[in-house]
């Protein structure tokens, strides 16, 4: 089943549902509207689209060994770069110190979760066990893709 949530006008609704004639009344058409953008990448009706989002959260594997740790997650990030050029990903942080153990977050542009667990078995840090993840679907702006052009002109150095 495709996700119910549908946003218009800023606010997120479920579709199915009762629409009150305040939101029929204000659904309006988009003056600005480009179809082949739209189709470029990949939006309904509403320039929204499903991707797979992910928690990375600390694995069950631990080290002191600095040479170890260095290399594994020289690897991660190697491989955030592959996935990034492949158009796989196009979402990836760390998240800032908090109780749930969760160290980042992918937001991937592939929609079929099983595809994704196997793309996460190609991360040096996930397949050590260092980091763990937790997988969702998530329907957001289908412009979300867009900003890494801008994002790969911003950086003075990379990691």
């Amino acid at each position: 089943m495709k996700n119910p949530i549908r946003v218009l006008g800023g606010i997120a609704i479920l579709v199915g549902m009762h629409v009150p004639p305040i939101f029929s009344q204000t659904v309006s058409e988009n003056h600005r509207y480009d179809e082949n953008l739209a189709k470029s990448l990949g939006a309904d009706d509403y320039g929204m689209k499903s991707y797979t989002w992910v928690i990375l959260k600390s694995g069950t594997t631990t080290s002191t060994d600095r040479e170890i740790i260095n290399n594994v997650f020289r690897g991660h990030l190697e491989n955030i770069n592959r996935l990034v050029d492949e158009g796989k990903l196009i979402v990836a942080g760390p998240l800032g110190k908090n109780d749930h153990s969760y160290r980042g977050i992918f937001i991937f542009s592939v929609n079929d979760p099983e595809e994704v667990k196997q793309i996460l078995q190609t991360d040096p840090a996930i397949k050590a066990g260092f980091l763990d993840t937790e997988i969702f679907t998530w329907y957001g702006s289908a412009a979300l893709p867009t900003y890494l052009e801008a994002s790969d002109k911003i950086w003075k150095k990379k990691p």
